[in-house]
Parts: structure tokens; sequence; C-alpha cells
């Protein structure tokens, strides 16, 4: 039998290992041989691409044909190819570096394939297989972000990185012509995102303006209030139009007053802080803030909101730490949301009581709840306070709670080394002294976090807001209770009201898990206007570095 007749009834069939048998031929004309008689046993023009890749041939033979790539057409690149390199370079826009996808390199390459037919088809070959992957890189990146949310202690699955087929989305799009679409549809449907990608351009237009050539000049005193003198305040006023919080064309006089006054309160309340009119330390550091650092920093909230996931479901409560927000919404089908509820919360100390980053879902509400202090709580400060004042126990409706069931209301040594053994613990009674307030809302995890009311109202005025132990203390709790009952009609207004002043504990079950997210978001959208917030827990910073020290393979080498 001869050797084409053997290829003849393979034909189609690549025998197991022969590739890598190839790849120890060395001598170039054996090789032609070996690819001759592939051609002869009808292989697919792929298969002997993939032949000439693995031989390592000389540059440009058994090149894959122009009409076979991806990106090309009869030698040219196709419009989809121009729309893909202009989309790399413009990564900028989504909040990504157009240098992890080597954007100059492609569209140096791109401007060298333009006009005539390519003639060194290797080097299209190399160049449309690049690109695929760069676009596939890119999706991915937008789609569901650049690293795990877990390494900077944000302690979402990540899954979606996992349902995210980028490779499969991009080869559908370019088989149907709608590549722009498959780039929209994979960035996030959240609608703080696209408000955040304006901000981004807007922030983005001011890096260079000369209103932050040179800094503010030192305040004349500690702070600066109505009616005093200031250097600075043309270049203030230049600052304040320019962020949107002054209206153009306002004379400013020689001191500090009117429209200046107004405009440093806008700024303020863009920037949590006191909205006084007062320029102090704080006000003055944020001003001096360069629109190159605020873009960076929109860029990494854009960046959380690809792990981040608000709309897992139809109905959600998510808690915003720097901001010290809650807001509780609808989910619409299309992504849109439907806002029901907000409040100001208080959360954990950043020094040493740091609320965590997680979801889980609400499955109880306890009415008039009992206050199981903390075993940490208990052993650093209840315990040294009852050694103190044993009064302080019966001041605060205390008791302990032993194994055994036995309540006791008494201090004692031995009650006291009890708690500090882990024996016995500490528990405030239901009242208007009970630190949980007359609501706890519980979603059950390994951190033992909730929300509850608080009767230390007073603490809702404060710009910054974190006092607590970690839980979350909420200013409104009937209105949440509301919007968690609504699937639940027999639990009426006045019902909730009665569970909450009744006093006696109750705990109810939630017919429907309800999804608690616990964010990170130091910037916002609201009505058009970006707010910034102080990197709380220096989640930020985190994120800044774990991206700079990503190391990403070239795609392109020309």
């Amino acid at each position: 039998m001869s050797l084409t007749d053997a290829g003849m009834k393979s034909a189609m069939v690549w025998p197991p290992g022969l590739v890598a048998a190839c790849r120890r031929w060395v001598d170039v004309a054996a090789s032609m041989a070996v690819a001759a008689w592939f051609a002869a046993a009808g292989a697919t023009r792929r298969a002997l691409a993939a032949l000439t890749v693995s031989v390592g041939l000389l540059p440009g033979a058994l090149a894959l044909p122009a009409e076979e790539l991806t990106w090309f057409r009869e030698g040219v690149p196709t419009a989809q190819a121009r729309f893909a390199v202009e989309t790399l370079s413009e990564a900028r826009q989504e909040g990504l570096r157009p240098e992890d996808y080597q954007a100059d390199l492609f569209a140096s390459a791109l401007r060298s394939f333009s006009g005539r037919p390519a003639q060194d088809t290797a080097r299209a070959r190399r160049f449309d297989q690049a690109l695929s992957l760069a676009m596939e890189r890119y999706l991915t990146d937008l789609h569901s972000g650049r690293i795990d949310p877990r390494e900077i202690h944000e302690n979402f699955d990540g899954a979606s990185h996992q349902r995210y087929d980028a490779r499969t989305i991009l080869r559908d799009a370019l088989a149907r012509d709608r590549l722009p679409q498959a780039v929209r549809e994979a960035a996030p449907r959240f609608p703080l995102y696209p408000a955040l990608r304006k901000a981004l351009a807007q922030y983005v237009a001011l890096e260079h303006d000369p209103a932050w050539r040179a800094p503010l000049p030192p305040l004349p005193g500690r702070k600066l209030e109505a009616g005093q003198p200031y250097a600075g305040l043309a270049q203030l006023a230049e600052r304040l139009v320019l962020l949107g919080d002054m209206p153009a064309g306002v004379s400013t006089a020689d001191r500090y007053a009117g429209s200046l006054i107004d405009g440093v309160k806008s700024f303020q309340r863009r920037h949590g802080l006191d909205p006084d009119g007062v320029l102090g330390p704080a006000t003055f550091e944020q001003l001096q803030v360069t629109p190159a650092a605020r873009a960076a920093q929109i860029a990494l909230t854009m960046e959380r909101l690809r792990w981040t996931p608000l709309l897992q479901a139809p109905r959600m409560v998510v808690v915003n730490i720097p901001e010290f927000v809650l807001r509780a919404y609808d989910v619409r089908p299309e992504g849109g949301v439907d806002l029901r509820v907000e409040m100001k919360v208080i959360v954990g100390r950043a020094l040493n009581t740091r609320t965590p980053i997680f979801d889980e879902e609400m499955r109880f509400i306890e009415f008039s709840p009992y206050w199981n202090i903390p075993p940490s709580i208990a052993r650093a400060e209840t315990v040294p306070a009852l050694r103190r004042d044993p009064g302080y126990l019966h001041r605060q409706d205390m008791e302990f709670v032993f194994p055994d069931g036995r309540v006791a209301t008494d201090v004692s040594e031995s009650a006291l080394q009890a708690v500090m053994q882990g024996s016995a613990r500490i528990r405030q009674r239901p009242g208007p002294r009970n630190a949980l307030g007359d609501i706890k809302f519980v979603f059950p995890n390994n951190d033992n976090i909730y929300l509850h009311h608080t009767p230390a109202v007073g603490l809702f005025e404060r710009a910054r807001r974190d006092f607590s132990h970690g839980c979350i203390r909420i200013e409104d709790p009937v209105a949440l209770a509301r919007f968690v009952l609504a699937p639940q009609p027999d639990w009426t207004l006045q019902r909730i009201r009665d569970a909450m002043n009744k006093g006696e504990s109750r705990t109810i079950a939630l017919r429907q898990p309800l999804p608690v997210l616990i964010a990170y978001a130091t910037v916002v959208v609201r009505q058009g206007n970006a707010y910034f917030f102080a990197d709380l827990y220096g989640h930020d910073k985190l994120l800044a570095s774990a991206l700079n020290q990503q190391r990403r393979p070239d795609l392109l080498v020309q």
C-alpha cells in the first residue's frame, strides 16, 4: 500500500501524537513533505496551519490563507477588526488600562495592514490570533473584573468569572456581526456603572486643567470662615466652577463670602463632609485632590461593580460602608432598579472593629430582641465595667445566663469568672436601653453581623459614622421592616410597630429569604453629580495595589 493510499483511507483523522512527534523533525524539507501528505489526505487548512506552528516552519511557509482569518477579508482588516482595536485603545473609558491589552501595538499593526492586502500572511495570522485573545481578555475584564475579590477581603464567591464565556461570546458576536453590542452587554448592568463612566470622562478631561497646576495657597489660619480674606479665592472659585459646585460667571470679592461659601458647601456635601461652609483642614485636603486621583478612584469603583452581586435577586438590601447608607430596592428584569428605602447607617469602627464585606440571605426578624453580648466585648468591656461598678448590670437591664439555662441578676466573682472562661454569657433584656433597639434583622453569617436599631440615634447626625463593634445600626427600622415583610401582607405597619413596642422577644421567619449585600464603593452618582467618600477601611488602596502588581503576558509580539 502506498503512502498516498494510506493517507486517503485516514482522511480527516489526525493520528494521536503525530503533532508532538513532528516537533522533533527539524529538517524543513521533511516538514514540507509531511505537510504535503496531510494535504493529500484531505486535512483541513486549519490542520495545516496548526502543523506549521507546531513544526516551526520558516516565516510565511504554510501560513493560514488570508480568507480563513477571523479579522481579515481578502487580506485586509475588517471593520470589526478596526472596532476591536479602537475598543482596546479606549479601554480607559471603562476604567480599564489600554496597556493591559497592548492597545498601542495593535493600533500600529493595524495601520500597517490597512490600505492593501497583507503580504506577510504569517504576520497577519499572528495579529489575528492575538487580537482574538486580547478581545477575550478585554470582555472578561469588563464583565467580571481583573482580580478575585477575596484577595482584598471582599467575600463574594467570584462565580461571575465562571459563568462568562468570553471566547464563545466573541465568536458568536463576530459571526453575527454584532461586536459593538457584545461589548456593551459585557459591561455591568447596574445603573451606577454608566453614571460612573460619564463621571470618569468628566474628571479625565480635567486632568491637565491649569486650575490644578499649582496647589491652593495655605489657609491664613487653621480654617477660613465667612468674611475673611484669602489669597487663593480666585483659584478656589475656578476649581469649584469646573467641578460643578459653583455657577460660572459669578464674580468673587477679596473676602470669603456669598457664592464661594455656597460652592464650598456643595463640595462638602459631595465629599462626605459636614456642609458648614467653613474651609477647614478636612475640606482643604479634599480640595487639593487632583482630577487624576479622582479618576483613579472612580475606576476602582467601576472595577468593584464587576464582581459585586448587586443584581442577584428581584429584591435587595445593600449597605455601602464608605457612604454610611443602606438602600433597599426592587430589580427590574433588564437590570434597572427601583429604590424603595434609603437611610443612614452606623458601621464598624475603622480602627479595630471593621464591618466585613460579604453577602448573605436575610432569614429572620427579631422583634424586641435580647442582646447576647459577644464574648470578645464581654471580656474586654462589660466585665471590667462590672468589676468597677456592679450596679451597671441592673442599670443596663443585663443578666448572666449559664449553660443550664439558669439566669442571675446579681454580680458575683464566680459569675464574672464564668464569663471570662466562656462558660456563661451576659445578655441585655429587651427594652429602651437595649443596644439593638427594638428590632434585629438576621442574615446568618460566620461573623455574626446583623442589622439593628439603636437607642443612640444622635450618632446618625454625624457625617462620619463608624462607631459600632461591627454590626450595622439602621436609622429607620420601621421602613426597612415594611420592605422586608412586603411579601407577607399580614404584617401591616401597625402590627410591625406593635411588635417592636411590646417588649417581648419574638422571632419570625421570612417566607422568602432576602439577599443582603455589604458593599464598598467610595464613589456614587446622585442626580448626575459624583459623590466621593473616604477610603474608610483602606480597601481602595488594597485594590489599587493588587491591580498594579498584576503581570499580564503579552499577546502580540512584533
